[in-house]
């Protein structure tokens, strides 16, 4: 018996819930020299600026236990040439694509969207909100609730009406839920979380920071409890909302937790640096985990750890479990 891997996010049906994560496989070509890019549920872009970006100075990444710290400043070819070249590459081959977009002020996010609501193949926009606001002094977005909202409300009134428009949280603030419940309120139809929270590492050798621009995100298994633990309270708070979890998925157990936690898609992200084929193993190995667990729809596991002790795989009271 196969299980069925469908997923939603808001009204888009994803043929499974396995995608890349944003900023980890560029645009898609890198990972294309390895599998047809139409295998995973989709994939997610490199956040797009509205400018080409050169990114930090190196070192920009430095390895740390069972994480990795990066400082790579979003590096890209802005807007223009992503319409121009990448999109249009993805749209060919028929991808789901997810364009993830990045600015500097309410406006560059707003103008993003417009651009992007006349390009075809764009199956959803996800707002990278851990951007500093440079209108207000360097504050990042995503830090704030009013400031996130007002985020995706321009997004929202920028984009078409059919493409979903996904909030990416940060783990970084007081208050996670908070955030989420603006962003939903200003009108995103979904959310992605975490981002990388904020880490330093120093060479005791050269008594410096390991990376040049002294902090970096931190990805990679040890930030795994922490997307659960945030992926728990956002689902609890905002049930009905669709999440992508990510944060330390290395192996299809990782992407079980986040599920059970409350996702129905999960990103895959560092462990693609070392493993082009990540993302495919982890949705064998995640397919195999359900079926062995009784389960005939992953929907039917996304958010289970939330139910009471005994639900079953179809949500329902199993009484012969409940007993034991």
């Amino acid at each position: 018996m196969s299980v069925d891997m469908r997923t939603y996010l808001a009204h888009v049906e994803l043929a499974n819930p396995i995608t890349t994560a944003a900023g980890c496989a560029g645009s898609g070509r890198e990972l294309a020299q390895f599998f047809d890019l139409n295998r995973l549920g989709a994939v997610i872009t490199r956040s797009i600026t509205l400018t080409p970006r050169s990114g930090r100075p190196t070192p920009r990444t430095a390895e740390t236990p069972s994480g990795l710290l990066n400082a790579v400043g979003l590096q890209g070819p802005g807007i223009d040439a992503f319409l121009d070249r990448e999109l249009p590459w993805l749209a060919e081959r028929g991808v789901t694509t997810i364009v993830s977009i990045a600015g500097g002020s309410v406006s560059e996010y707003g103008t993003l969207a417009r651009r992007l609501a006349s390009a075809a193949g764009v199956t959803a926009v996800e707002v990278n909100l851990s951007c500093p606001n440079v209108e207000d002094r360097g504050r990042i977005f995503a830090r704030d609730p009013a400031a996130a909202a007002e985020v995706i409300a321009s997004v929202r009134a920028s984009s078409r009406y059919d493409v979903p428009v996904i909030a990416k949280l940060s783990p970084d603030v007081a208050d996670v839920v908070a955030v989420a419940r603006a962003c939903v309120d200003g009108g995103a139809d979904a959310l992605s979380m975490i981002n990388t929270p904020l880490g330093m590492a120093i060479d005791v050798d050269t008594m410096r920071p390991a990376l040049a621009a002294g902090t970096g995100g931190l990805s990679g298994p040890a930030i795994r409890p922490l997307a659960v633990r945030c992926l728990w309270q956002v689902h609890a708070a905002l049930p009905g909302v669709p999440i992508i979890g990510m944060g330390g998925v290395m192996t299809g157990r990782d992407a079980l937790e986040l599920i059970l936690a409350g996702a129905c898609v999960v990103a895959v992200g560092t462990a693609i640096f070392n493993d082009p084929y990540a993302c495919l193993r982890i949705l064998r190995e995640l397919e195999d985990l359900l079926h062995k667990r009784g389960f005939e729809r992953l929907a039917d596991a996304v958010g289970l750890a939330h139910r009471p002790p005994g639900t079953g795989p179809r949500g329902r009271i199993d009484l012969e479990e409940s007993s034991l």
